[in-house]
């Protein structure tokens, strides 16, 4: 899953000897302090967004590692004509006295970037130290959404997010960092401290498309209805493979069969169950109590018992 949040940027920041001894870490030669521009940027946070999606602390700690080395470009345009500058160290910061929506204390990652000072780039300088090029907006990706309500996935529970359940708020915990892909300097205010825009898959969401072009509403509907009962469909089926599998081999954990199991898909599930059910059926199958076979002969002998 691809995320891209939109942050607060433009703090500049001195590049003493510890910080060029990172710097140079990214430098195919040793830059000095006066070939050098560096500055500071919000990245992204832990509070819940307008999405109602929000990184826990974790995830914050995870992409911390990743982001060292990304490059900053213009408005998410992936070309090498646009790289402008790289983030050479990040940190976590910590605010405790300020609570989330989540209800914990409030954290954000800060990166640390720097530019080779040239020709062509005073005048992005000049408008960071104006405040002119302030936004930045970062595009990550994520392993999962967690339901805030069940720990679920989200889409294969109940709840939606931004309704509330027992005056609980049902929000999206992005969770388990997988990449960082840049840092970007955007023209698009930014709205809250962390995170207004996000895209998946390097396009936008349905339901951002579903806004711009309301034709598309009803089509939209109709897949999120048959997305429901396929996840259902293979809810149950899976179900049937555990309880099958428990039932057929002796010894065999359910736990570990469940876990297998959620990793399966259709075809594979519905093998396991027809294979899982024929053993069953060997060792629990049910027997009549009274057998009939048919006479091998057929003779006057049979009846004999009772002939006078």
């Amino acid at each position: 899953m691809r995320i891209v949040k939109q942050s607060q940027g433009g703090q500049s920041v001195a590049a003493s000897p510890e910080e060029l001894e990172l710097i140079n870490r990214h430098s195919r030669r040793e830059l000095s302090a006066e070939e050098v521009y560096t500055f500071a940027v919000r990245l992204c946070d832990n509070e819940v967004d307008r999405d109602f999606e929000r990184f826990p602390e974790e995830t914050l700690a995870e992409l911390a590692e990743l982001f060292v080395g990304r490059s900053g470009i213009f408005d998410h345009n992936w070309s090498a004509r646009g790289q402008s500058a790289r983030i050479y160290r990040t940190e976590l910061v910590h605010e405790p006295e300020r609570l989330t929506r989540a209800g914990d204390g409030y954290c954000y990652l800060k990166g640390y970037a720097y530019m080779v000072r040239t020709q062509a780039n005073q005048d992005l300088i000049a408008e960071i130290e104006g405040g002119i090029k302030k936004e930045v907006s970062v595009g990550c990706a994520v392993e999962r959404a967690v339901c805030s309500i069940c720990g679920q996935e989200l889409g294969k529970c109940v709840h939606k997010k931004g309704q509330t359940y027992n005056g609980e708020l049902c929000y999206a915990s992005l969770e388990g960092a997988a990449d960082a892909y840049e840092f970007s300097f955007v023209a698009v205010p930014a709205q809250r401290d962390a995170g207004v825009m996000k895209g998946l898959g390097g396009c936008e969401k349905l339901a951002q498309l579903v806004q711009s072009h309301p034709g598309c509403r009803a089509e939209l509907e109709q897949l999120e209805r048959e997305a429901r009962a396929g996840r259902s469909y293979l809810e149950r089926l899976r179900g049937d493979v555990v309880r099958l599998g428990g039932l057929a081999e002796n010894g065999l954990d359910v736990a570990v069969l469940r876990d297998i199991a959620g990793k399966l898909e259709e075809r594979e599930l519905l093998e396991l169950k027809r294979v899982f059910g024929g053993r069953a059926e060997k060792r629990f199958g049910l027997k009549p109590q009274l057998e009939y076979k048919a006479s091998e002969k057929n003779g006057p002998e049979q009846d004999g018992a009772f002939l006078i």
